[in-house]
């Protein structure tokens, strides 16, 4: 799938999951600087709200939105390349409690895993934007790698994928 920024295309690494597929295990990092994989949260639904940096508009919002839609038995992960102490200032200003921040930081193979590492343009060696809905097992119900960075994801095609 073809993904721009600001309308000019950029490359895209790995394979991006597909509904039906079992989601790859991660190592990624989270805001006390310890290692989470994937069986971290093991028996949750999981939404992975992958996004470029919480420095960005679009980010900020969608993890606000996806946030706000938290419910039960669902984990929230937001992933992106920030380092973990900004990921946690942003979570604490923005009062998002209710999302799991990850970063990139000693996991790069997730964005290869995941078909999300940007490899070409300003923005190379960060993700692309993307979400990826899982079920208790692993097995992904949703998956959109959203077009153009600029723009938000289809959040209701993900809430509805955890019914």
């Amino acid at each position: 799938m073809a993904v721009t920024l600001a309308g000019n295309p950029i490359d895209v690494a790995g394979t991006f999951p597909k509904v039906g597929d079992t989601a790859p295990d991660f190592k990624l990092v989270n805001k006390d600087l310890a290692d989470v994989s994937l069986a971290d949260f093991a028996g949750k639904k999981k939404i992975l709200n992958i996004v470029p940096s919480l420095d960005t508009p679009v980010c900020a919002t969608s993890t606000k939105k996806f946030n706000d839609a938290a419910v039960g038995n669902t984990a929230v992960l937001i992933i992106s390349a920030d380092l973990p102490f900004a990921m946690n200032r942003f979570c604490g200003a923005e009062s998002t409690n209710n999302v799991v921040t990850l970063s990139t930081m000693r996991g790069a193979e997730f964005m290869k895993n995941y078909g999300v590492a940007i490899t070409s343009g300003p923005l190379a060696g960060i993700t692309a934007r993307a979400v990826v809905v899982l079920d208790e097992n692993n097995k992904v119900l949703h998956a959109e790698l959203v077009p153009e960075i600029k723009q938000e994801p289809n959040y209701d095609a993900a809430l509805a994928a955890l019914k």
